[in-house]
């Protein structure tokens, strides 16, 4: 159970309140400060050298709510371009660089999902909208989804039979767009898990819909308005950490460096806020998410969720949200959940030690690796489970 404490605050007035964050040492959390410092020694050591894991780097690493390791390393801008030929990164000059700091914003990519899957789950507490409802009851011009009988649940575990993504990018303008969506119809048998961007697409159509509002204000108001998350938000975004000189053939687009504008193309093509991809954050802001859903769903006054639809997102298989997987959380796994972004981004949360890292790096800058390497992350989730006392 969460510590509380009573706030006489206008928000929170005769109601417990759940302590804040608040900085701290890795002995004051709870957590073996000679395996956090080999975490930040080993961070550090990835963003070094000609060919690094990433330009840079920001990890976050608490238990309860003291953050015991607040740590930059690295460069949010550090490349000029990608030199194709010399299949070589252009490096700026040393004055033209951007270092890295714990401030610095990042393109959250599939981040973002968590985001939206959270923002159901709202809807779904306030009972205007059924998890086991079908898409169709709310998205009847969704043809394709509408004649095999997707439902909320299955776009939520990524179980609806709908294909990866569609070239959205490659099309004329919004109507060929929405026209592909509402078309698109599963390729494989609703059920089957099958990993889509299409599902949380959907999804933001749905809350849409039942909410007459955009995902974007749901995000604001539901989400990061109440916990203070004022880093958060879709794009564009001032001073983020650069992404990638995005062309083709690596690219769907011919773009340029990027830097404070969405990385992925289909949420570019969407104006840049989507149901998959679009917000960008900072590695404090989602210390404070974590530490929310560590405490059933309140931070301060504030409370998004109760904790019976916290229970619910973390209910296997996991309501956008994965658990345990190793692959990126190493030694969090057992009773972890959390999530990767394409450019690099990932957080792990783990209910059983009340423990979370958020690790948050431009790893497409300057371009996208041919093999995404989750090494870093899966080690930084070991080191933090190592690093709990009394377990």
């Amino acid at each position: 159970m969460p510590t509380v404490e009573r706030t006489d605050g206008p928000e929170g007035r005769g109601h417990l309140s759940t302590p804040r964050l608040r900085d701290g040492t890795p002995e004051r959390a709870g957590l073996d400060a000679g395996e956090l410092r080999l975490l930040v020694r080993e961070i550090h050591a990835r963003v070094s050298g000609e060919r690094p894991w990433a330009a840079g780097a920001v990890v976050v690493v608490g238990r309860g709510p003291v953050v015991a390791v607040e740590e930059a390393a690295g460069w949010a801008v550090r490349y000029a371009r990608y030199d194709e030929e010399a299949d070589a990164p252009v490096e700026l000059p040393a004055r033209e660089r951007v270092p890295m700091t714990v401030d610095t914003p990042f393109d959250l990519a599939s981040l973002t999902k968590l985001f939206t899957s959270v923002a159901a789950v709202q809807q779904i507490e306030r009972r205007t909208l059924g998890i086991d409802a079908r898409v169709g009851a709310y998205l009847p011009e969704f043809t394709g989804v509408v004649r095999h009988g997707v439902t909320v649940r299955q776009l939520l575990t990524h179980t609806s039979g709908l294909r990866p993504e569609l070239p959205l990018y490659d099309c004329a303008d919004d109507a060929e767009r929405l026209a592909l969506l509402r078309a698109e119809r599963p390729v494989g048998a609703p059920g089957a898990y099958c990993y889509s961007d299409l599902n949380m697409l959907l999804l933001q159509h749905v809350l849409e819909r039942v909410t007459g509002r955009g995902l974007d204000a749901l995000v604001r108001d539901g989400i990061t308005r109440p916990l203070g998350m004022t880093a958060t938000s879709f794009g564009p975004c001032a001073g983020a950490a650069a992404t990638e000189d995005q062309r083709r053939p690596w690219g769907k687009a011919e773009r340029g460096m990027l830097r404070g504008v969405v990385h992925d193309e289909n949420a570019w093509a969407r104006g840049g806020v989507a149901g998959h991809a679009g917000l960008f954050s900072t590695g404090r802001d989602l210390a404070v998410f974590c530490r929310t859903l560590l405490a059933g769903g309140a931070y301060g006054p504030a409370r998004i969720l109760g904790p019976d639809f916290v229970d619910l997102l973390f209910t296997p298989p996991g309501l956008g949200f994965a658990l345990d997987q190793p692959w990126f959380m190493g030694g969090l796994a057992g009773g972890g959940a959390g999530h990767t972004g394409f450019t690099g981004t990932s957080l792990v949360l783990n209910r059983r030690s009340d423990t979370y890292v958020v690790l948050l790096a431009n790893t497409v800058h300057p371009r996208r690796p041919p093999r995404p390497d989750s090494t870093p992350r899966a080690s930084a989730g070991t080191r933090v489970a190592r690093s709990v006392r009394g377990k």
